[in-house]
């Protein structure tokens, strides 16, 4: 499975590029990370918890770095073991472009199942890796710029009608 994507984050590309090496970072990135360790130099571990489809299982792997080049790319490589459930195993190639005193950040994502894992069909897998990428990017996005702003009718004191299934008689 392989999937590209690009998103622009509102910081410099050397505050994104510092991110993505950073353990604690990564471990609030990805989703479902109960512990990342290690270092760029010797790989990190991690322990991801997830649930996919009807297999929930505790994968735990490598995750490497390599072809740096300083601010403006990286192939980040992860496998994982989660048991009976499978193996999963993946790669990401990140590029980070200047652009409008953020950063455009693009990356080409390729993911691989075994075991039971494999057993629950391409569409699952497939929409599975993809929310895993985008969710990843996102939180990234998130803890690079911070919460989204909130919407202009919340930001002027209006709250959102609320809609529900049964009205309230007034008697």
């Amino acid at each position: 499975m392989q999937m590209s994507d690009t998103r622009t984050i509102s910081v410099p590309p050397a505050e994104v590029y510092a991110a993505l090496l950073n353990p604690e970072m990564l471990q609030k990135c990805v989703p479902g990370a109960q512990e990342v360790t290690g270092s760029v130099e010797n790989g990190f571990e991690a322990t991801v918890v997830q649930k996919v489809g009807p297999v929930k299982a505790t994968f735990k792997g490598e995750v490497t770095i390599s072809d740096m080049v300083e601010n403006r790319s990286l192939k980040i490589d992860g496998s994982g073991k989660g048991g009976a459930a499978g193996f999963a195993k993946g790669g990401a190639e990140v590029t980070l472009t200047e652009k409008d005193g953020g950063t455009e950040l693009s990356y080409d994502v390729e993911a691989k199942v075994g075991g039971k894992l494999a057993q629950l069909g391409s569409r699952i897998i497939d929409g599975f890796a993809k929310k895993m990428a985008d969710q990843f990017f996102e939180n990234l996005q998130t803890a690079l710029e911070g919460p989204a702003e909130p919407e202009a009718a919340e930001a002027e004191g209006e709250k959102p009608a609320k809609k529900g299934w049964f009205k309230r008689s007034k008697d």
